[in-house]
């Protein structure tokens, strides 16, 4: 094997079996090498990371075959839709750095899926049914028995047309009467089992009003959109793998009312299906996450401990780290549960190479440097990241009194405690090296004040100030920083697979997913920061701005540890 074969081979084995198929048709010259996919979320609800795996295939081969991505939203049941999560939507995807060719809409082919409608009544392919949502269901069968044909499934055609004419009029009531495909009552595919396309629904839909009263079922409108838009590749998750022959069979309707049906299959889009995003600890259950909202147990939809990406936003998750993630686990065709902490591990990563390091104290306790001049105080220079140069510097300001982790001070501390203890020297971040001398307590024992003293040549950069020592703790002037309100978030649900778990999932929520430390302290540089802009609290972990912080009232996310401390709590 040549050298450009070894390279061509390692190449298709690094393509998801996705991107496989897809240049495999093109390979064949299909649709005339065009590659045209779409994301159709349904605007019922805010969009979580499952829908950004989507979002990353959908968008993502068009992007890397030179095709095009339609927005779609599946817009057919006006009684969960509203516009709030059409422009949610629309926000989630562009912060993810996504860009669509064109916005349709299901209902912009309302007319044409009427008229579809009307045609396979005429053709003798559908039918008005007056039973019961109960009765329909009962005379489906099972995989294994065939189902018990409506008693209306040979009405007469002018029948069904008029009463069809009936159910998108104000007067018809709604459950009183839907539209059946007639297909086959004995099929293997429960889906084939003369489908529900048409019921009625009086809510005004949030963009053509109450000009209809009739609307199409997904299955009855998402193949055929697809097909009206000319869609190549319809992608979506594995859970559609039994719709799949519906969707073929309602496209070969279609194609016989044009009179297409002997034209080749160029025009068809490809289904293609992968397995969806399951995380531990998490629900990604439309239904059970509008009920966290309702419920107010959580603040919103964009609560940070939400797996929505709008909650990850606010939280300081950057949408590069979500990309990454849904990248290294990629794409199969097995269900799979993903540990959250791959995730977060992603998350980390980036924000290691972005995040502007600053100083802050969550649980602050008194250091007061007993030899430092009283009333003097000077800039220290810190860099801000790292890992990129180009980041810069800016400066912190040391003084007298300062405000240092209540955990980083033991007075009687084990051998290899390398913080601050009486008699050891540690370092205080790009500024001296200082010795504990003491410390003082209240009536009840509690360490109010630590003291030391510090060595005015050892400065940071200092000319000679680099001797070894063992510990480096940060910390903020206390007559140069601000007051803060920091939130601590833990796993919303505290069992590993919530959406497997047959209990209540209102009895799986971690009591303590939240904790809010209110006298903390950061530096003055931070507290300019805005929601956005990532930062690192150094030696803590990763924080963002709140959107309800203010310059009176500041507010930080944490984002995620500086290290994963949940595998630890979990042994």
């Amino acid at each position: 094997m040549t050298v450009q074969e070894d390279n061509h081979t390692e190449e298709k084995k690094s393509l998801s079996f996705v991107e496989q198929l897809v240049e495999e048709d093109l390979a064949k010259g299909k649709n005339g090498g065009r590659i045209q996919t779409r994301f159709p979320p349904e605007p019922n609800g805010y969009l979580h990371i499952g829908h950004a795996k989507a979002i990353c295939m959908d968008f993502g081969i068009a992007e890397k075959y030179n095709g095009i991505c339609n927005l779609r939203f599946d817009d057919t049941n006006p009684s969960k839709e509203n516009n709030e999560y059409v422009e949610n939507i629309l926000n989630d995807i562009s912060w993810l750095g996504f860009k669509w060719e064109n916005i349709y809409y299901a209902s912009d082919y309302f007319e044409k899926l009427w008229d579809f409608a009307v045609w396979m009544i005429r053709e003798g392919h559908a039918y008005i049914d007056e039973q019961t949502a109960e009765q329909i269901a009962e005379q489906k069968g099972t995989p294994t028995t065939p189902g018990v044909a409506s008693p209306y499934r040979d009405r007469p055609i002018e029948e069904s047309l008029k009463l069809f004419e009936q159910m998108n009029t104000p007067e018809a009531v709604e459950g009183s009467m839907v539209l059946r495909a007639k297909l086959d009552m004995a099929n293997s595919n429960m889906h084939f089992r003369d489908p529900i396309i048409y019921r009625i629904i009086h809510i005004p839909h949030h963009r053509t009003g109450t000009k209809w009263h009739a609307y199409p079922m997904y299955d009855f409108a998402h193949g055929q959109s697809d097909y009206f838009e000319g869609v190549t590749h319809s992608i979506c998750t594995l859970e559609f793998v039994p719709h799949r022959p519906l969707y073929d069979h309602l496209i070969d309707f279609l194609k016989e009312m044009d009179g297409t049906s002997d034209v080749m299959d160029d025009n068809r889009p490809r289904q293609i299906e992968f397995n969806r995003l399951n995380l531990t600890y998490t629900v990604m259950s439309k239904r059970k996450l509008h009920a966290l909202v309702e419920e107010h147990a959580v603040s919103g939809w964009d609560d940070p401990r939400m797996p929505t990406l709008c909650g990850m936003r606010r939280r300081g998750y950057s949408p590069e780290s979500i990309r990454n993630f849904i990248k290294s686990i990629g794409y199969t065709k097995f269900d799979a549960l993903n540990d959250v902490a791959l995730l977060e591990a992603a998350v980390r990563d980036d924000l290691n190479k972005k995040a502007c390091r600053v100083s802050a104290v969550l649980n602050p306790v008194k250091l007061v440097i007993t030899n430092y001049p009283d009333g003097e105080s000077e800039e220290m220079e810190a860099i801000n990241n790292p890992e990129n140069e180009a980041d810069g510097t800016h400066t912190i300001t040391f003084s007298k009194n300062l405000w240092i982790e209540r955990d980083d001070f033991m007075e009687d501390a084990p051998r290899k405690f390398f913080r601050m203890t009486p008699g050891k020297e540690v370092r205080l971040k790009n500024a001296y090296i200082v010795k504990c001398t003491g410390c003082t307590k209240n009536e009840n024992g509690d360490i109010i004040e630590i003291q030391a003293e510090y060595d005015p040549q050892s400065k940071s950069g200092m000319e000679g100030a680099n001797r070894k020592v063992k510990g480096t703790l940060h910390w903020v002037s206390a007559d140069h920083c601000q007051q803060a309100e920091v939130r601590e978030y833990d796993r919303l649900f505290y069992v590993e697979n919530p959406g497997a778990d047959e209990r209540d999932f209102h009895e799986l929520l971690n009591p303590d997913s939240l904790h809010i430390f209110k006298n903390c302290y950061v530096e003055e540089y931070a507290a300019n920061k805005k929601p956005g802009e990532y930062l690192q609290f150094q030696r803590i972990g990763y924080f963002m701005a709140d959107p309800d912080s203010s310059a009176s009232h500041l507010v930080f996310n944490k984002t995620v540890g500086l290290k994963d401390a949940w595998a630890k709590v979990k042994k």
